[in-house]
């Protein structure tokens, strides 16, 4: 395992824009993300024991942008399965949400899970990552279980970090194991205490009202710390859910395979009927999640930007106005590419089939549409020589 010295570019961006919330409800403290339109019905994401609310900062930046809501939670010092149910139901009330798509991995999947078998009307649909049914195969390798609220934070911190598998990895899946890594050093003693006892508390999960139909199971086929055993298990429960293996990932897929991730949770949400809003998205307010229809605010800011076309003055790409939404950068070209003009793209015509013809800063440029299997790459050229290429 690597240093964990370095912090990611696109999480530092995400930081500078999505803002982190921390609200007391009750006795407990909740810590969590809310981004993307508020009419839309929200996909909460669950993390494992490792985790925090920040490891699905990519699947907070991708979706949201595509006009989803995505809310992501730290699990909150609880210390059964009890308490964690009417915590979080609290947690629903105080942010006004009713009905959720819940995704969940690891020990987030197992709450999930639970969740939806005590209150099956607020749950529409589940997506499981790496995740169990019960906890026995937990609470037998865990003898001293009933002290672990008087182990020391290292103690705690070295047992969970055991867990993990140690390298060599890939590039990738060796970066989100250092950022997991760098995640729970800001975990305190009573958090990591309060979570392995909750992986130890005797629960399992009873059938569940919701369709398997609403049941999207997604796992790596590599390695992951959930024993394979407790994985089919899973499987057999929802005979009917859809299959959505990862070729690789490790632990921490949401963090290593991102693109793949999302692609699946998009499918996911899709197919359990949650209609996107990405006309919303442009009213979202950089560093903002208010997904409220800024129409007249939109209007006004593309009236500005026509005028300033018309005029044939440049805008200034370094300013930006409260109402405008933050754009997070999903991928690059080359680092020989010359960058790209950021005026406001202006389309003449396009075609799936065909050449699409852009105005960008006064300069007509070719761009064409390359499908692969999963993705839509966009290749621009001006005057016969390569610019850049882009996934969209």
């Amino acid at each position: 395992m690597k240093g964990v010295s370095s912090t990611p570019g696109d999480y530092v961006y995400f930081k500078s824009q999505v803002p982190l919330h921390k609200i007391p409800i009750g006795t407990k403290q909740w810590r969590y993300y809310d981004f993307g339109p508020k009419t839309v019905p929200p996909l909460i994401c669950i993390p494992g024991i490792a985790g925090t609310a920040d490891v699905y900062y990519k699947q907070i930046m991708a979706l949201s942008m595509k006009g989803y809501r995505v809310i992501s939670v730290d699990i909150p010092r609880v210390w059964n399965y009890h308490e964690w149910i009417q915590a979080f139901e609290k947690f629903l009330d105080t942010i006004d949400v009713h009905h959720v798509h819940l995704y969940g991995t690891s020990l987030g999947g197992f709450l999930a899970q639970l969740f939806a078998h005590h209150r099956p009307r607020r749950v529409k649909s589940l997506v499981l990552s790496n995740t169990y049914l019960d906890t026995r195969t937990f609470a037998t390798a865990m003898p001293w279980a009933p002290f672990v609220s008087w182990t020391p934070s290292f103690l705690l911190k070295r047992y969970v970090l055991t867990g993990i598998r140690d390298g060599p990895h890939e590039p990738f899946i060796a970066d989100s194991v250092d950022f997991a890594v760098s995640q729970v050093e800001t975990l305190s003693k009573d958090d990591l205490a309060s979570r392995l006892t909750l992986t130890v508390d005797a629960a399992s999960v009873g059938s569940l009202l919701l369709s398997d139909s609403s049941v999207t199971i997604m796992d790596t086929n590599d390695y992951c710390a959930i024993p394979q055993h407790l994985k089919d298990e899973l499987t057999e429960r929802y005979p009917e859910a859809r299959r959505a293996y990862l070729k690789s990932g490790g632990d921490f897929p949401f963090l290593s395979r991102p693109d793949e991730v999302n692609l699946h949770l998009q499918l996911h949400l899709r197919r359990v009927g949650v209609e996107p809003r990405p006309e919303v998205v442009k009213s979202i307010p950089k560093g903002g999640a208010d997904g409220t229809d800024g129409s007249s605010q939109s209007k006004k800011k593309s009236d500005e930007e026509k005028d300033d076309r018309n005029n044939n003055m440049p805008q200034d790409s370094g300013s930006s106005s409260s109402d405008q939404s933050p754009t997070f950068p999903e991928s690059s070209g080359s680092s020989n590419d010359p960058p790209l003009p950021t005026d406001t793209i202006q389309l003449l015509s396009s075609s799936l089939n065909n050449l699409i013809l852009v105005q960008l800063a006064g300069e007509v440029y070719q761009s064409c549409v390359v499908f692969t299997l999963c993705y839509c790459t966009l290749v621009l050229v001006h005057g016969g020589g390569f610019i850049s290429r882009q996934l969209v």
